[in-house]
């Protein structure tokens, strides 16, 4: 039997997200949109729910297209709220539509959204090597960095734990424990 992080249970999905996805190194402008999406609605709230709603936000927001969702109007913010597919929360959907459209503008400062992201971490991976749930941070120096500049940019919906969950989900630190087999 595999041994996986603390946090994963039984859920397919859960077992899937973290073995193929958690902590793999992410360069990709498009899916560090994604990420960047989710983890803002994720919130408050459990990341199992976000995972088991993540298709229902492709769908909705045009399959993660900032170019698309920086475009967005009263008529799609209005469909997107009445939309039981994904977490209805009007300051989130206004905080996507936002942050797409600062998205592109860290892309035309930095040449890429990647750039600017990994440059925090000098474009590598930091590689913990925490043993237990206890040792793993929500936070740290790098995402009150990056945080405080997003928040500054006008980003919403990016606080240090947001930004911590994004650095992990992307793998601009591994975080797996020692006793995981993605470790």
């Amino acid at each position: 039997m595999k041994v996986r992080c603390f946090w994963v249970n039984e859920d397919p999905l859960y077992i899937k997200y973290h073995d193929n996805e958690w902590g793999k190194p992410v360069y990709d402008d498009a899916t560090l949109f994604e990420f960047l999406l989710l983890e803002s609605f994720q919130a408050g709230l459990s990341w199992i729910t976000i995972l088991k709603k993540r298709e229902n936000f492709r769908e909705a927001f045009d399959q993660f297209d900032y170019k698309k969702i920086a475009k967005y109007n009263e008529n799609k913010f209005n469909e997107l709220i009445q939309n039981s597919g994904i977490v209805r929360n009007k300051l989130k959907v206004k905080a996507a539509i936002t942050n797409a459209q600062l998205f592109q503008e860290i892309q035309k400062e930095f040449g890429s959204f990647s750039a600017y992201i990994w440059n925090y971490v000098d474009g590598k991976p930091i590689i913990n090597k925490f043993k237990t749930r206890e040792e793993v941070p929500a936070t740290t120096a790098i995402s009150d960095k990056i945080s405080k500049d997003l928040k500054k940019r006008g980003f919403k919906f990016v606080g240090s734990t947001i930004i911590y969950a994004f650095m992990q989900a992307t793998g601009m630190v591994n975080d797996h424990t020692t006793d995981c087999f993605c470790y």
